[in-house]
């Protein structure tokens, strides 16, 4: 497990990359955003997209759980405060493949709550084609190590 003192600045993470499917892009819309363009071609060909294109919110949940799976599991993650920025810059389409990178841009201990702190990272996720569609600037909190922890690293 790590912990809040193994972040620093300017820490890179790549994550593995991610294929977007048609099928999970209509998945999702019928479930959580069910606009035109996310759930029929013929109708998303009409759009000012030009063609089917993953909703936003769903190119976010799958960020999330590439940070989850390649980043945020390993660490003693407890939640997030809240995401300071965040823009999709170009739509997602089937067939791409998204690669991820966050850079750490702050580490915070805590003031007030001794056993956490803040850490602000920027992400960028971009297409194939080096395109970025999504940028994001976010908080996670994390717990600092254990006092028992840091005596059996000595």
């Amino acid at each position: 497990m790590k912990y809040l003192e193994d972040i620093a600045v300017g820490q890179v993470t790549e994550f593995p990359p991610r294929q977007v499917s048609e099928e999970e892009i209509i998945t999702f819309a019928r479930a959580y955003d069910p606009q035109p363009f996310h759930l029929d071609k013929e109708a998303a060909k009409q759009s000012l997209f030009g063609g089917l294109c993953a909703s936003g919110w769903h190119t976010i949940g799958m960020m999330m759980r590439l940070m989850v799976d390649h980043m945020i599991g390993q660490y003693a993650s407890m939640g997030s405060p809240g995401v300071d920025q965040l823009r999709w810059l170009k739509p997602v389409f089937p067939g791409d493949t998204l690669h991820l990178r966050g850079e750490v841009l702050a580490v915070r201990p805590s003031q007030s709550k001794p056993d956490r702190g803040v850490v602000t990272t920027r992400y960028e996720l971009r297409n194939q084609k080096g395109e970025p569609v999504l940028t994001m600037t976010g908080k996670g909190m994390y717990r600092r190590r254990p006092q028992d922890a840091a005596q059996d690293r000595t």
